[in-house]
This record gives C-alpha cells, sequence and structure tokens, in this order.
C-alpha cells in the first residue's frame, strides 16, 4: 500500500521538483496526485512500495535539513545586503491588499470585543 510522503500543499515548484528528483536518483518508485478541482486536496507525492517508505523518509529528512540551512542562510545574506523582502515593500507593491488586511484584523477585533461591551454597557 501507498504512502504519502510529501503533501503538496504550501510546497513551491523547486521543492517538489527536488523531492521528485532525490526519489528517481535513489530508484523509488513513487507516483503524485493532482490537487482536486475544488481545492480539498493539493495532491501530494507517494511512495509506492511500502518497504522503500524508510528509505524515502531518511532522505526527505536529509533534504528538508538541507534545504533550511541553505533558505536560512540566503535570507541571512538578503537581510545584510538590504534586499530582504520588508512590510513596507509588501505595502508598496500591494496597498490594497494590505488595506483590506488591516481592515479584517480590525473588524474581527471589534467583533472579538462587542460581547465585552455589550455586556459592560
Amino acid at each position: 500500500m501507498a504512502k504519502l510522503l510529501l503533501n503538496l500543499r504550501h510546497v513551491s515548484d523547486d521543492e517538489a521538483a527536488d523531492v521528485r528528483a532525490f526519489l528517481e536518483a535513489n530508484a523509488i518508485a513513487f507516483y503524485e496526485t493532482q490537487p482536486s478541482r475544488w481545492g480539498i486536496s493539493n495532491g501530494g507525492i507517494w511512495v509506492e512500495n511500502n518497504a522503500e517508505v524508510a528509505e524515502a523518509k531518511r532522505l526527505m529528512a536529509d533534504y528538508q535539513k538541507q534545504r533550511q540551512a541553505r533558505v536560512r542562510a540566503e535570507r541571512e545574506q538578503a537581510v545584510r545586503e538590504g534586499t530582504a523582502e520588508t512590510f513596507a515593500d509588501i505595502a508598496r507593491e500591494q496597498p490594497l491588499r494590505v488595506l483590506l488586511t488591516l481592515l479584517a484584523i480590525v473588524f474581527l477585533l471589534a467583533l472579538v470585543a462587542l460581547p465585552v461591551w455589550l455586556l459592560h454597557h
């Protein structure tokens, strides 16, 4: 029976491609399910053979450690160079999104505070 190795929800294309590549390089049989039409599932990468699941998980753990170290180093370098994305950059590039997000936060805070205000008055 196949076992899920990687749920593709919030997984970048390059990361999924890396996982496919190391599975193929190590001759681990896998298949991929596609995202559902209505967004209920985002697809996944499945290991076909139960005997290969432990090796696939070990390879995945090694890959994630390497990726984490590389991405953190890239982020630290971007911060040092001043090229890291900041809130001000996002606000300049997507002002409507930022404004709508802030309005939603204010609305939700008001909704949470409403019962307390009603009980007090």
